[in-house]
């Protein structure tokens, strides 16, 4: 390792001079410099080197403090781009910064979901986005705070994913639902940018696409890490739990792997991509976690993000050059005066010491390359230093894992030798203890011997009173009752000792079969008590000396049995009274029964009663909610055929959105329906999407009728009857809710089929920007216009040129008729071009104020959507003006009808209208030309409101003199 011997004695003392006070100033100076670059309203990408510039920042002060002081300033509700960008530095921020940046984070949970919020609930296309990449964040934030042994980068060993997973099943399994939803909001981002750009088609290497494709270089980043860490976690799974069981998991894994190997194949063909990160290839199929050795074959993925040269910057000065630069000048001008005093000594010697002064100059600036070079150097050992202390600091790491892999082994065997220790010690206590039970039973033995002896000698006893006593009973004859009463009594008495002797004796085989290997060594002893017993069978005749005792224990018999007689009748009479209580007791709870059994049933009756009523009642409201929203398409349909709405315009896109919203809500209505077929208890659900389906559904037809009045002949035709033909299904679906025998059974596929006619006539009628290259736009602007310019002079020349045929073809009424209609055309057309040149003008000025250093091309490429729309406009105005020259054509030639250019004049203000609205987007308020365009915007609706007139008061001349016409016969003529 290279080490630093000496520092040079001038860059200690310079860098010692730096005030802490005025370092912190310069580094808040520059963070709020870099974040306002790289978070900004340009529609365009953050750059590379603003964003290293505020992630250098979080390690300077290790955590982001003076990042979210600053972004917290920042105006994010006013633009979306401005969110959105914002969203992409802080996800850059947490991937890169600081470890302490999440914890800091955590604190601004709110302001993110704030701004989430807000842009989820506008239809705007980069606030849906906004709304996804905030739920996206605040997710990576709660998983890294949850799990710490994540960093934010998410790059982990396997070892460390094993130790965090642990061995637990519960804890994988929620670690991996964890993972699983962690990766689906990085997919939900990835497929909302390609969407919105497969919407637009937009090419990659344009500066607005690549402003929404920026961010997925870290979600790509992000999703091979979580990817790999999902199959390890899934094979870890399989191996401790069935097959299935783990059936949801799989099937979520195999849907998150199809659209990440879409995402990563839509990544790698785009050019923007190539130059920026490597993107890893994943498997044609997933990973078969049934078969445990797939693992062997699983390869993790890895990114790599090609080193970039680079990026201009202006390297931060160790020594204070300027400082120096800006004093010497002035010590040297001091030194040179109190030297030789002030300028007015001879030449010459001025000019010497001016010649040495310069070689002092040159000596200096020399001295001073010298230690730039030193200063240099000394950055360099410095960064290598570094480099190689933080080697070490991996290399001990890498052996502080190792040890505590090793602790962790040594552990497991200390109490796996604690366990056999443990183990040994109960054996010996089990050892001890079988010696005391043994001995134990050693004298359990000798005691039931023992107590044998005595109820064998108690049984002969017994045996020989019974004899006595029968001798007894023979002889005396008048106490022959009480002696058979005494008998049985003894009787008794010898049959229960029986009884116990033999429940004892089984006992007693029982206890000598468990030890019937202690009893085989003792049979000897046993023979002997046998024998022992016969010599005490022989002595039983000695106890006939005891009969006059028996005859005493005969009256003590008697008297207790009287004794006991009395306390039976007193038994009986208190069981007696017991019976008599309990019947009682019984009658009464019978009784209660009978009510409780009748109150139960009312209850019944009564939840019967008002369960049915929650059913009508919730059915009346559903009623309710279909009358009404038949009431609201039964208008909107009404709309398609009145001549109020003709004047009703709106373009594709809008039409298109409001389709798709309508589409939208079928899935919410159809949900609502099976909620309610299941539960007829609860309609809420069912009402609010039915309310929601009635007005989309209603604004579609009503758009897209609006939408047809613009359209060509053929699409108008076939938009108004899909339209048509979508109300029709609607109501013939809502008629089916109305019964409740085929509510059960209404379906919306009649219904859905009709809003996907009105979405795809919206996408054909929608205008094919990428025909025309964005370069040619400005060009087809001024085309369009000129050639709208040249369409409405053409018209007057034409309405000129009828006026005069009309005047030498007709005569009398039909003339003055044609001639007021043709002056008021003349009139709109004259007032309709002082409109386009108004509205010609004023692009002009927008242009001018707008373009700054671009050229008019460029502007009107770069506002192409607007551009789009004054070519429409213009396109829909020179159309108008031809088609009401060519309806006034043939109402002069009487070939045509009044109502065509009635429908003319409508056309054609409408489209005026379209133009005038395009001008006005991007015109400034206070612009003079914007109130002359508003002013002949008004002039062309009152000229088309004057040829409605005269064209309707000529009809109706007309009409009154069609049968009684003599303007053109002469006074001899009509006196004859």
């Amino acid at each position: 390792m290279n080490s630093i011997k000496s520092v040079p004695a001038r860059v200690l003392s310079r860098r010692a001079g730096h005030s802490l006070d005025a370092e912190r100033e310069q580094f808040d100076k520059n963070q709020a410099i870099s974040i306002s670059k790289a978070i900004n309203t340009q529609e365009a990408p953050v750059k590379e080197k603003h964003a290293r510039r505020i992630i250098l920042g979080t390690h300077h002060e290790k955590g982001a403090f003076t990042f979210w002081s600053y972004a917290i300033g920042l105006p994010l509700p006013s633009s979306s781009i401005l969110s959105w960008k914002f969203c992409h530095v802080l996800h850059k921020v947490l991937r890169d910064g600081h470890p302490n940046v999440l914890q800091d984070c955590q604190r601004y949970r709110s302001n993110i979901r704030e701004v989430g919020d807000l842009w989820g609930h506008l239809h705007d296309r980069y606030g849906q986005l906004v709304s996804i990449y905030t739920r996206l964040l605040l997710t990576k934030i709660s998983f890294h705070a949850k799990h710490p042994e994540f960093p934010a980068g998410l790059e982990v060993s396997d070892e460390v994913l094993e130790k965090t997973a642990g061995t637990d099943v519960n804890n994988i399994f929620q670690l991996t639902v964890e993972l699983f939803d962690y990766l689906d909001c990085e997919l939900k981002l990835s497929e909302s940018v390609f969407r919105q750009l497969n919407t637009s088609m937009a090419v990659s290497q344009m500066s607005a696409v690549q402003c929404r494709l920026a961010p997925l270089i870290q979600v790509i980043q992000d999703c091979s890490h979580l990817y790999h860490y999902a199959v390890k976690l899934m094979f870890k799974l399989h191996s401790c739990l069935t097959a299935d069981t783990l059936q949801g998991h799989r099937d979520r894994f195999h849907e998150q792997f199809r659209s990440l190997k879409n995402f990563f194949k839509k990544a790698s063909d785009m050019l923007y991509f190539k130059r920026l990160i490597q993107i890893p290839r994943l498997p044609e199929s997933p990973p078969n976690f049934l078969r445990a050795s797939a693992l062997a074959e699983h390869v993790k993925p890895v990114v790599v993000i090609p080193e970039e040269a680079p990026e201009d910057e202006e390297p931060e000065n160790l020594i204070e050059i300027s400082t120096t630069s800006t004093t010497e000048p002035q010590v040297t001008s001091d030194i040179f005066e109190q030297t030789f005093g002030p300028p007015n000594g001879i030449r010459d010697d001025r000019d010497a010491q001016i010649e040495s002064l310069k070689r002092e100059v040159d000596t200096l600036r020399a001295e001073m390359e010298k230690i730039k070079l030193e200063a240099q150097r000394y950055i360099t050992q410095l960064k290598a230093q570094v480099n190689s202390l933080e080697g070490e600091v991996e290399e001990q790491r890498k052996q502080k894992q190792k040890a505590l892999v090793d602790n962790e082994q040594l552990r497991d065997e200390l109490e796996r030798l604690q366990r056999a220790k443990q183990d040994s010690e109960r054996s010996l206590r089990l050892c001890a203890e079988a010696e005391k039970k043994a001995n134990a039973t050693e004298i359990r033995y000798t005691k039931l011997k023992e107590k044998h002896s005595e109820l064998i000698i108690t049984h002969a006893e017994l045996l020989r009173k019974n004899a006595d006593t029968a001798k007894q009973l023979t002889v005396t004859q008048q106490s022959q009752e009480e002696v058979a009463r005494v008998k049985e009594q003894l009787a008794f008495q010898v049959e229960q000792v029986k009884r116990e002797a033999e429940l004892k004796l089984e006992d007693q085989s029982v206890q000598m079969e468990q030890l019937r290997q202690e009893l085989e060594a003792r049979r000897d002893e046993l023979d002997q008590a046998q024998r022992s017993l016969g010599h005490a069978k022989q002595a039983g005749t000695e106890l006939s000396a005891q009969l006059e005792t028996l005859q005493a224990e005969k009256e003590q018999l008697r008297r207790s049995v009287s004794e006991k007689e009395r306390e039976l009748l007193s038994v009986n009479s208190l069981i007696q009274e017991k019976e008599l209580q309990l019947s009682q007791e019984a009658d009464k709870a019978s009784r209660e029964i009978c009510e409780l059994q009748g109150r139960l049933l009312e209850k019944s009756n009564q939840e019967q009663s008002l369960q049915q009523k929650l059913l009508d009642e919730q059915f009346s409201i559903l009623q309710e909610t279909v009358r009404e929203a038949e009431g609201i398409l039964r208008d909107a349909v009404a709309k398609l055929d009145d001549p109020l709405h003709v004047r009703c315009t709106s373009s594709p896109d809008y039409l298109l959105s409001r389709a798709e919203a309508a589409l939208e809500s079928t899935d919410a209505l159809e949900s609502g329906h099976a909620q309610y077929v299941a539960s007829m208890a609860d309609a809420a659900a069912l009402v609010g999407a039915l309310a929601l389906f009635a007005h989309m559904t209603a604004d579609t037809i009503v758009n897209g009728s609006a939408t047809s009045h613009l359209a060509p002949t053929n699409h108008a035709d076939r938009l108004t009857e899909m339209c048509r033909d979508c109300g029709q299904c609607s109501l013939d679906y809502l008629d089916e809710l109305k019964d409740k025998q085929t509510l059960g059974h209404a379906e919306l596929g009649d219904v859905r089929r009709a809003l996907r006619g009105v979405l795809g006539l919206a996408q054909e009628l929608r205008p094919k920007s990428l025909d025309i290259k964005q370069e040619e736009l400005g060009d087809m602007v001024e085309k369009e216009m000129a050639s709208t310019s040249a369409a409405i002079e053409d018209a007057v020349r034409r309405i000129e040129d009828m006026m005069s045929r009309a005047r030498n073809e007709s005569s009398g009424i039909k003339l003055e008729v044609n001639e007021r209609i043709l002056n008021s055309c003349t009139d709109l057309m004259k007032a309709i071009r002082l409109l386009v040149l108004t509205s010609t003008n004023l692009q002009k000025e927008i242009v001018e104020s707008g373009r700054g250093a671009a050229t008019t091309q460029e502007f009107y490429a770069k506002n192409s959507r607007w551009t789009e729309g004054l070519i429409s406009a213009s396109k829909a105005v020179g159309w108008g003006a031809t088609q009401l020259v060519e309806s006034a054509d043939r109402v002069v030639l009487q070939t045509g009808k009044y109502e065509e250019l009635i429908v003319c004049s409508h056309e054609i203000a409408a489209s005026t209208a379209q133009l005038v609205a395009a001008s006005k987007v991007k015109a400034e308020k206070s612009s003079r030309n914007l109130g002359k365009l508003q002013e002949c915007s008004r002039n062309v609706n009152e000229m088309a409101a004057n040829v409605v007139a005269s064209t309707r008061s000529g009809q109706e001349q007309i009409e009154e003199k069609d049968t009684m016409d003599f303007s053109g016969m002469s006074l001899i003529k009509l006196k004859k």
